[in-house]
């Protein structure tokens, strides 16, 4: 028997509380999926298999090639993010249906689902300039929260050397909490911004916030933070051999 993907896992414990609903829409959005598709890709040209079900219209999609090929046998598929399949169904008001006959995690999920996942993953953070004048150590954060940030900058390989949470007060007296990355890649603050978001978000803290900033290792603040605050290590980014997979870039989804 194959070992429980984090979907399984995720999918046992949804039933149990709000958060663990949040925590398994979260980990779809994250996972890599493998859409059932009625013919060979086209270049960026995708058509997905429809099944008709009552009086909605769902496609198939898998966390694993295998568990495809359980279902469907020798058949023609896409490789795409999560995030990236919830953005083309919500455009097409179609369903989803996971790992069906195959997983712990076989699961309808409908159109309507599938759109509020869309608007969740689309909520954008602010931009705001501040400047710090006093870092404290991190204090009264749920843990939901800080297990939702280790799981989610776990998938930011090589964006960021590391990263540092704290609490801060700014001039003038505005007192938040902080995750300041370190020698980020020139670009990838937009991606690590929304990381950090989609974090909060599917934490399931009502009216949360949590700032984010950027600094080099030579700023002045990077000792400060290295003194008070709780570091994340973000992994180093693994090269594969090839192109990769298609679908995976969610600003570059192929086209239904």
């Amino acid at each position: 028997m194959s070992p429980a993907t984090p979907l399984d896992l995720a999918h046992a414990e949804m039933e149990t509380s709000d958060a663990s609903r949040l925590r398994f829409y979260e980990r779809l959005a994250d996972a890599e999926l493998f859409l059932l598709l009625d013919g060979e890709p086209e270049g960026d040209q995708i058509t997905p298999r429809l099944f008709p079900v009552e009086d909605a219209t769902l496609v198939l999609a898998f966390d694993r090639e295998e568990r495809l090929a359980d279902f469907a046998g020798s058949a023609p598929y896409a490789a795409v993010s999560g995030r990236a399949l919830a953005q083309m169904l919500a455009d097409k008001s179609l369903g989803l249906g996971l790992n069906l006959e195959v997983a712990p995690s076989s699961i309808v999920l409908p159109a309507e689902a599938i759109a509020w996942l869309h608007d969740t993953l689309g909520s954008a953070p602010n931009d705001v300039e501040a400047t710090p004048e006093e870092l404290l150590p991190p204090a009264g954060l749920p843990e939901a929260l800080i297990s939702g940030l280790d799981t989610k900058l776990a998938l930011a390989a090589g964006l960021a050397r590391y990263a540092y949470l704290c609490a801060v007060r700014y001039t003038g007296g505005a007192q938040s909490h902080m995750l300041a990355f370190l020698d980020p890649v020139p670009g990838a603050e937009p991606a690590l911004a929304r990381a950090v978001n989609e974090a909060l978000v599917f934490s399931g803290i009502e009216a949360g916030s949590l700032d984010v900033a950027f600094f080099r290792v030579s700023d002045p603040l990077a000792a400060e933070l290295a003194k008070v605050g709780l570091r994340f290590d973000l992994p180093e980014i693994s090269v594969r051999e090839g192109p990769g997979a298609p679908g995976m870039d969610p600003s570059k989804p192929p086209t239904l």
